[in-house]
Order: C-alpha cells, then sequence, then structure tokens
C-alpha cells in the first residue's frame, strides 16, 4: 500500500492526515488565519504519530480548493517544496472530492463560497463531468440537473435540489484530508507522471488583485 501525506489549508483549518491503505494518523485544526506558521509543524506531528518518517511517504496530496486563495497557495506550495525536495509525485484534490466517497453516485457537489452562493461540480462514479462553476443557490441554472433521480450533496443542497425535485443530503467538509488521503489511493493506479504539479483551483477571481489589474 502507498504511504500518503495529505494536507489541506484551503478553508480556515490546517487539516492532515497520513494512511498507507488505512488512515493511520490525523488532525483537524480551527483556525481563520496563521496556517502558514502552523502547517509544517502540523506535519511532522502527524508523521511521528504514524511513526513513519517523511522521505518514506510515497505520495503527497494537496487540497486545492475552492476555498480561501491564501490559504490554497499555503498548502500548494508547501506540497510543491515538499515534492520536489523528496522527488515524490503530489496530487491535487478538490474541495468538491473530499465530500463523498470515490464510488457515489453522487451527481452535483456543491461548497460554500462567499456571500451567500455555491461552487457547484458535477460528478459521476467519482469523475467529474465538466468544470465547477458558482451559482446562487436560491436560482440555479434551469440546466443544471437533468432530471428528479439525480442527487445533489453538498452546502445548501436542499435548495438547489429543489427546483428539479431532485435528491439531496446536505454535508459539510469534514475529517477534510483524511478524506483526501483516500481519494489519492484510489486515483494512484491511474497515475503516470513520475512528478507531478498541483495547481490552486480558482472559480473566482481573488477579492484583492495587483495594481495592474492582472488576477494572480
Amino acid at each position: 500500500m502507498a504511504r500518503i501525506l495529505a494536507f489541506d489549508t484551503a478553508g480556515p483549518h490546517v487539516s492532515v492526515a497520513v494512511s498507507d491503505g488505512q488512515i493511520l494518523d490525523e488532525a483537524e485544526i480551527e483556525m481563520a488565519r496563521g496556517q502558514g506558521e502552523r502547517l509544517v509543524g502540523e506535519i511532522e506531528a502527524s508523521l511521528r504519530r504514524a511513526d513513519i518518517a517523511l522521505n518514506a511517504i510515497d505520495l503527497i496530496a494537496v487540497g486545492i480548493g475552492p476555498g480561501n486563495f491564501t490559504g490554497i497557495r499555503i498548502g500548494v506550495s508547501t506540497a510543491r517544496g515538499l515534492a520536489l525536495g523528496l522527488g515524490l509525485p503530489a496530487l491535487g484534490v478538490s474541495t468538491f472530492e473530499t465530500l463523498f466517497d470515490t464510488k457515489s453516485p453522487a451527481d452535483l457537489v456543491s461548497v460554500a463560497a462567499p456571500q451567500d452562493q455555491t461552487y457547484v461540480q458535477k460528478f459521476r462514479q467519482g469523475r467529474a463531468e465538466g468544470p465547477p462553476q458558482i451559482i446562487d443557490p436560491l436560482a440555479p441554472p434551469t440546466d443544471l440537473l437533468g432530471n428528479a433521480n439525480q442527487r445533489v450533496i453538498g452546502h445548501r443542497a436542499e435548495d438547489i435540489a429543489r427546483p428539479f425535485q431532485a435528491k439531496w443530503e446536505e454535508e459539510a467538509p469534514k475529517r477534510i484530508a483524511a478524506h483526501m488521503a483516500k481519494v489519492a489511493d484510489a486515483r494512484l493506479p491511474g497515475l503516470d507522471a513520475p512528478l507531478l504539479r498541483p495547481a490552486p483551483l480558482y472559480i473566482r477571481p481573488p477579492d484583492a488583485v495587483p495594481r495592474s489589474g492582472r488576477v494572480a
């Protein structure tokens, strides 16, 4: 079994997990800021509790969002640095993927977004179908779901499903890194690149942009 180090700072938290086919250790620390100063220490502590050395890890899984821009950058840059220094593959896992089992038939996954909106992405049997988008959960696009047999899972799921008379399940991300490790383990057999470069998943432009007007 692959030994996986997973971590996420895309939200107001530091989430870390270590697995080798099963979760050996996990930690979920709620914090609105300061993730950059806390992350490395939590990684070291989790590896120590799991009794696995950093150089014995086979794969790094990192949360790529959607979520807080600064938090996503902290996690992704840390994963890239560790992967480069250790010569390991690094795999990006979205917040959407942490909300359901990889064998789930969920058709639409929703994640909380600013200003009472939601990020949504279509999935089938654990695979994304189309790009994510941001919507008003009280006025979802008329073509968002095809029929009432489909299911919505995640933030404001009932509101999104109601116009389509679809099934729904309210769910918030939890045990984030542990779910990321399971997703990474399921995707590992299909990885053919020796080194991967995870990239942030940005669905909306950041609140602050450079003076040139360019969006980072």
